[in-house]
């Protein structure tokens, strides 16, 4: 049978459009139903049990549950749970999940795809008899819910003589009454839920379904948000604006919203007006006169709703947040503190994030869980809530265990880490693939070149490799081999999917998350030595002063010669005895390297710095050993070198022939404000900073050094990178040519090419380069902007909850590491704070903070902040930023969600506050007894 849906649109020019489309039903669709003797489908068809037994009391017949489509996505944790089954998904509603929510989505075909769930897609628009048209002036909405009730009833009509019922949950109290009207069964989710055994199914539901918000959660601080409409209106008049809500990691009453142009200031409760850290936001700019500046106070407790100190001469631009865009929330974790009322079965859930604020949720599980890390998932935010609303999703581990807290550091950093799907295996070559001569015959054959790799120890995804030897001209030829990851993962592929949602393989201090399957990051892509691989090759002719005569790119097979570790590879050069070809291709690669540095310094390159740690774990155990700051050899910089000047030249290829569409990296040139805090340190150690442009910067930061103290300069570098923006991947069509320079590298075009096995970016950007020499063919998204620009967004977020979960694992390991032990320590001040010192300790690499409250609550503090030169005095002692001071160093156990590194100041020795170097504390003045 064949329909036809007619309407008309108009075009821009005004012409108006018929359109006809042509919608074909059937008769032949079948119900999927083992009981069923009507429909003529095979056994490998069905899905649904013969008898479907009831499993909840508010309904006592057998029966087969369907679904609306909000039931789907607010519930979503519930029905994942494996006890709901003979669950039929109509196709209706499988659509429209997918139009709302993509995520969701994949997690519904997730629980349709495992057969053991029995849930069952029925193709409802193309069967003749539940298809559904739509009424002139009815809404979509209201369609699709009368075409769900039209199928439910369909089956129970089908099914009568099995005497199968219909069962509809739906949270739509107007949906559910029409659906008894027609004598279907229909409930909302939770009283069905309610009505079974199953205490997980129960905890898992949505807290929307609350009437009603407890005493202790009310609040009125809270303004209304403006409708979509309004806010649609104001952006579109210049009177709002909308950006990305990041709250502050040290203080909840703080937050910043970044747009493309500024990053506002927001500060209060009623300010932040419930936005959560990730949030897109509309934001309404306060007059000048209504500006504040930054507490630069520590506060996590949200006991209070506003800040009162202010300093002017500090003021930002500052605004308040009027209206939700759109939300981002994730599954977070965390611990549950219990209610003080016993019995009570809503207990407030403390996430591990410090960014996001405690949640409501209602468990009847609370004594078993007090002591489990949980993962929670946020409903809702009503006005006259002080918390938002949730529920409990599942239990991960006891608190404190390593591989619960390894755990814990994925889902908060919302790292994908799942294992890779069958489709995504079976996109690999085989176990024994090998380079057939077809695809020889391609590429440039440079096995018999002396190549050779250079990695930190115990790596095995190897992407890049080097070779450097002098031609008869007296000039060098030197290629960087990149691993032709982009021949294994083809464009649209279920594995170029993965490896574009996952972005980058993550790091963690005992482990590695793979952007790609194991058979390709650590074997046919890596290049091992020995072994014959696919490369993308970038050679250059330079001369003996580095200068480059030209370049050229190609496909190619290599055989790499050495697979070296930096301390090798430096004890080869350092090994004046050794004249292999090797160590010449070595020692020309390191003296061309420290000529190439010497330019982009005096081009106004920044040589940052950053305190990197190395743990030495136990084989057996995987605990921490010992802990070490991280030793740069000249073989880092060398192989630093090439692969920024491979970047560089890559970026300049692809720029040319694709203007609109390249994948770049750029990184923004700070505000000037941001250099306050180090121009005022460097200022009280003697030492200007001139901050006019880049070169300027490396020159002030050259020349500020102390004979005295040759860590200083590594300070200053340090909290000159704590002045930076980040670096960000962007589609080169997208923003005007003069946005594109990249400041820390004095860069005007800047790319990633030397890393395809752990970042997707070098894989869409050997795709581009491929195109560019003609060695591969190009397809529409490669071409297209928008999508091009949605890759790097994803890139951007991926690559910052990468870094952030690298270094939450070192955190972990830091406080195994210090568990029962008691250290005194050098330290620096890295920052003054007006409530706290925020401490570096260079023989670990480890900051913490000092906070300066009085050890004694009936004595007064004896800490002043000075705002104008960012010091701390008490008495006659006065802090600065670099000052050294001595602290003791443990471990604080007495919050279990967050463990830290707890620091006591022993030097200098600060009456009433201080700490001896035994750990007793110092006593007042006036209580020194006299003889």
């Amino acid at each position: 049978m064949l329909t036809k849906r007619i309407f008309y649109r108009q075009t821009k020019r005004g012409n108006i459009l018929k359109i006809v489309r042509e919608h074909y039903l059937r008769d032949d669709i079948w119900c999927g139903s083992y009981s069923c003797f009507t429909c003529k489908a095979k056994d490998k068809e069905k899905v649904l049990d013969e008898v479907p037994k009831s499993k909840s009391k508010a309904v006592p017949s057998e029966h087969y549950i369907f679904l609306d489509t909000n039931a789907v996505l607010d519930q979503i944790d519930a029905l994942e749970e494996s006890f709901l089954t003979n669950v039929i998904i109509l196709q209706t509603v499988l659509e429209e999940v997918k139009h709302r929510s993509s995520t969701i989505y994949k997690r519904l075909r997730e629980i349709i795809n495992n057969s053991r769930r029995k849930f069952y897609v029925f193709v409802n628009e193309h069967r003749r008899e539940t298809y559904i048209e739509r009424e002139p002036g009815e809404s979509v909405n209201d369609r699709n819910d009368k075409a769900i009730r039209a199928a439910a009833l369909w089956y129970q009509l089908h099914l009568s003589s099995q005497n199968i019922k219909s069962v509809l949950l739906s949270d739509d109290a107007v949906n559910r009454q029409k659906a008894i009207e027609m004598d279907i069964t229909a409930l909302s989710f939770s009283e069905y839920a309610e009505g079974t055994d199953s205490v997980d199914l129960i905890e898992r539901l949505s807290s929307k379904r609350w009437s009603e918000l407890k005493g202790e959660d009310c609040t009125d601080v809270y303004p209304a948000h403006l409708t979509p409409s309004a806010i649609q209106a104001g952006l579109k008049a210049g009177n709002l604006v909308q950006g990305s809500f990041f709250a502050s990691r040290d203080n909840c009453l703080e937050a910043n919203v970044v747009t493309d142009q500024h990053s506002i200031f927001i500060q209060g409760r009623a300010s932040l007006s419930r936005a959560i850290d990730g949030d897109t936001v509309a934001v309404e700019i306060l007059p000048k006169t209504e500006w504040k500046a930054p507490s630069n106070l520590v506060i996590q407790t949200e006991d209070t709703d506003e800040i009162t100190a202010d300093n002017e001469e500090e003021r930002q631009m500052t605004g308040k947040v009027v209206g939700i865009i759109r939300r981002k929330w994730l599954q977070y974790c965390g611990i549950l503190q219990l209610s003080p009322v016993a019995g009570h079965t809503r207990h407030l859930f403390v996430p591990a994030k410090r960014q996001i604020p405690k949640v409501r949720i209602e468990t009847r599980q609370g004594e078993k869980l007090v002591n489990q890390r949980i993962v929670v998932v946020i409903d809702n935010w009503p006005r006259n809530s002080r918390h938002p609303q949730g529920h409990f999703v599942k239990a991960l581990g006891k608190i404190g265990d390593k591989e619960t807290e390894n755990e814990v550091i994925l889902l908060e950093h919302d790292i994908p880490s799942t294992h890779f799907s069958e489709a995504v295996y079976a996109d690999l070559p085989p176990n024994d693939w090998t380079i057939t001569e077809e695809e020889l015959a391609k590429r440039q054959d440079l096995r018999d070149i002396c190549i050779c790799s250079v990695d930190p120890p115990g790596c095995t995804d190897i992407d890049d490799a080097l070779h450097c030897f002098q031609l008869a001209n007296g000039n060098y030829e030197v290629g960087v081999h990149i691993a032709d990851v982009s021949h294994f993962i083809r464009p649209n592929t279920a594995i170029d999917k993965e490896a574009a949602l996952r972005a980058n393989t993550v790091y963690l201090t005992d482990k590695r998350i793979d952007m790609v399957p194991d058979l390709l990051s650590s074997n046919l892509c890596s290049l091992r030595g020995g072994e014959e691989r696919l490369a993308f090759s970038c050679v250059w002719e330079l001369t003996p002063q580095a200068e480059i005569v030209s370049t050229r790119y190609h496909k190619s097979v290599i055989k790499s010669k050495a697979a070296l570790t930096y301390g090798e590879a430096q004890a080869i050069i350092d090994d004046n005895a050794d004249e292999s070809i090797l160590a010449t291709s070595l020692r020309g690669l390191n003296m061309l390297a420290k000529i190439l540095k010497k330019k982009r310094l005096e081009k106004g390159a920044l040589v940052l710095a950053s305190p990197e740690i190395r743990f030495h774990v136990d084989s057996e155990t995987h605990e921490p050993l010992e802990v070490q700051v991280k030793q740069l050899l000249d073989t880092n910089s060398m192989v630093e070198e090439f692969m920024l000047l491979a970047n560089v030249s890559v970026a300049e290829k692809i720029v040319a022939d694709f203007p609109d569409c390249a994948l770049l990296r750029r990184h923004p040139e700070p505000p000037s404000a941001n250099y306050d805090p180090l121009i005022k340190a460097a200022n009280h150690q003697g030492f200007e900073i001139d901050i006019s442009s880049g070169k300027a910067l490396s020159r002030s930061l050259d020349n500020a050094k102390k004979p005295s103290d040759a860590y200083f300069n590594i300070m200053l570098r340090i909290l000159t990178t704590r002045c930076m923006l980040q670096a960000v991947y962007f589609c080169s069509g997208t923003l005007p040519a003069k946005d594109y320079f990249h400041y820390g590298l004095a860069a005007p075009l800047y790319t990633h090419f030397t890393s395809p096995i752990r970042r997707y970016s070098d894989v869409i950007v050997h795709r581009l380069l491929a195109v560019c020499i003609g060695a591969d063919s190009t397809y529409p998204e490669l071409l297209e902007k928008r999508r091009s620009d949605s890759i790097c967004q994803n890139l951007n977020y991926r690559k910052r909850m990468a870094q952030y979960a690298s270094r939450a694992s070192v955190a972990l390991h830091t406080h195994l590491f210090f568990r029962d032990k008691v250290e005194n320590e050098e330290g620096y001040i890295l920052f003054v704070k007006k409530n706290a010192l925020h401490i570096l300790i260079p023989k670990y690499g480890l900051e913490g903070m000092v906070m300066l409250t009085s050890k004694d609550k009936n004595q007064p503090n004896p800490f002043e902040f000075n705002s104008c030169d960012n010091t701390q005095r008490a008495g006659d002692i006065v802090f600065h930023t670099f000052d050294r001071v001595v602290v003791q160093l443990s471990l604080d156990r007495s919050n279990v969600q967050h463990e830290k590194l707890r620091m006591f100041l022993v030097e200098p020795q600060v009456p009433g506050f201080s700490i001896s170097s035994t750990g007793e504390l110092l006593p007042m003045d006036e209580d020194i007894p006299t003889f």
